[in-house]
Order: structure tokens, then sequence, then C-alpha cells
């Protein structure tokens, strides 16, 4: 019997968030009486993730990798092992979070009362309940000015930052349309993976998300937030193991997002916005590795956005 929903889960080093995550994964599908599985793809631990999947979650489809081959990589590998069991949806969900009772099921309710819906993305909430942002417009010169120059902090909420309203994640607003869900927490019809091929594998780390709805809303699709889904997301455990690595990951797969989805006079502004602030960056480090991460960012878009 075709699945409901297959849930894939990318994890690397985060057993303990990961155990809170299947636990409260499993009392969904059960509560909902969904159908559903679990793929787990473990991005070559080393903290004891495999021994506890093995012994304390047995009923879970464990894919171990021997080296770490990047967030999109591994999830399409979930969903091509899960494909197998013909799921209507895939779940494509962050070790480090928790479903809140009726997440999922609302979920699948948004996107079974939309045909024309692609991708859904619940609210997320940060571990002590502080509202977060779970969706954003595509990123453009505006948005980069954010992230690279400081702003007048009352904008950094605003639509010029690509966010949307606080008001329309209220739990009781139906849900909206948006450019991109946080790849946190996706909820991917089946047959739109099948069209779109999934995420790109040469974005290794960060954008992959952006650069796959991109791709799916030029293929017809529509994308939404679902604010009556409410989801725990602690963010970031496993990328802040590796500051300078993590920085460079960004900004190269920044680098490859604008190159592919901008044209040029956009991509040469953007490289001189990302030198000159990145340069400063780079002089005021005093951790050498995350220097040259900066330096490395630089030579990367300079070379390239010219």
């Amino acid at each position: 019997m075709a699945l409901d929903v297959a849930v894939v889960i990318v994890s690397w080093n985060v057993r303990d968030y990961l155990s809170d995550c299947l636990r409260s994964v499993y009392r969904e599908l059960q509560r909902s009486r969904l159908r559903g599985e679990v793929w787990v793809v473990d991005n070559a631990s080393t903290d004891g993730t495999v021994q506890l999947l093995q012994t304390v979650f047995p009923q879970a489809h464990l894919i171990v990798n021997d080296h770490n081959p990047g967030f999109g990589a591994a999830n399409n590998q979930g969903m091509r092992a899960a494909a197998a069991h013909h799921p209507r949806y895939y779940f494509l969900l962050n070790p480090d979070t928790v479903l809140r009772e009726g997440a999922l099921k609302r979920l699948i309710g948004c996107l079974d009362e939309r045909p024309e819906a692609g991708i859904a993305g619940a609210r997320l909430v940060y571990g002590d309940g502080r509202f977060q942002h779970s969706a954003f417009s595509f990123p453009g010169l505006v948005q980069l000015a954010f992230d690279l120059f400081p702003m007048p902090a009352r904008l950094y909420e605003s639509r010029l930052n690509g966010r949307y309203p606080r008001h329309l994640y209220r739990p009781d607003h139906a849900p909206f349309r948006v450019d991109h869900t946080l790849g946190a927490t996706m909820l991917v019809r089946a047959s739109v993976t099948e069209a779109t091929g999934g995420f790109d594998e040469s974005f290794h780390m960060y954008c992959e998300e952006i650069d796959w709805s991109w791709r799916v809303q030029a293929a017809g699709w529509q994308i939404y937030t679902v604010p009556a889904a409410e989801i725990v997301h602690y963010g970031g455990e496993s990328t802040k193991q590796i500051p300078a690595r993590s920085v460079y990951n960004l900004w190269q797969s920044r680098y490859q997002l604008y190159k592919r989805h901008h044209g040029h006079l956009t991509q040469k502004v953007a490289a001189k916005m990302v030198a000159f602030a990145l340069g400063k960056k780079a002089q005021q480090a005093d951790d050498p590795e995350l220097r040259a991460a900066y330096e490395q960012v630089i030579s990367l878009w300079s070379t390239n956005g010219t």
C-alpha cells in the first residue's frame, strides 16, 4: 500500500536532538493515523547516532554515509530510497526540530486542498517558544545589503529584508503563499520532486531550498506556509560545530544562487558589495581560520562576479 508521507531526516552529529525529533514524528504518525515511514540519512556522524538509531529506533530506515555529501544530496538519497514505497508526499525535516500536535496532518491538508501547491512549510518557533521567520522572499541586492551592512533595526523585520508580516503567522490564519520556506521543514508533493529532480546537489549546504523553490515555481507550482502547523526548530545545531567552514559554505552557495538566478549586472554589483563588506570582516577577525574563510569568499565572488 502506498504511503501518505515519507519523512526524510538528514543528520550529522546531533544525536540527542535527533532522538527528540524522531519521538515527535512517530507520535504524530500514530495520532494522525497517516500512513508514514521514516528514513534517516546519517552523514558520517561520530557521536553515536547510528547506534542510537539501531537500538532505540529500529523501525526507521537507516542510510549510513561514510562521508558528508551535503544536505541536498543526502535528502535526495532519502527520497530515492523512499520512492519505492510510492509516497504521496516527502516530508523533509531537520533533526533539530520537534513536531507539535497536528503539525504534519495540517501540512498535508494544505497540499491536499490545493492541487496547484507543490511545497508547504510549517510555522517555526525557537526552543523557548519565540517566533521564528520560516518563509522568505527570493533574495536580491536589497536582501544582500541587509546581510552585509548595518541597517536600521526596524527594517530587519520588513519586506525589504524578505520577511513576511508576523500577523500572517498567527495560528488561526489561513495558509499563505510565499517565495520559499526554510529548509528545516518542507512537505513536498512527490510528483513535484519527480518533475524537478529534487535538490541540486552542487549546493553542499545552504541555499539549496531557495534554488529548488525557484525551480518549483518556474515549473508552475505554488508554495505555502501553514501557520496552524507549529514545529519547534532549535536551529544551526550542526553548522555551529564548524564556524569557519560554515561561513565559506554559506557564501559559496549564495554566490552560486545569484549566478544562476540573477543577471550579469546584479552579479557584478553583488560581487563588489561582498568584497567590500567581507574585506572589513576579514581585517577584524581574530580567528585565522575565519579570516581565511572570508578571504576565500571574496576571491570566489571577485573572480566570478566581474
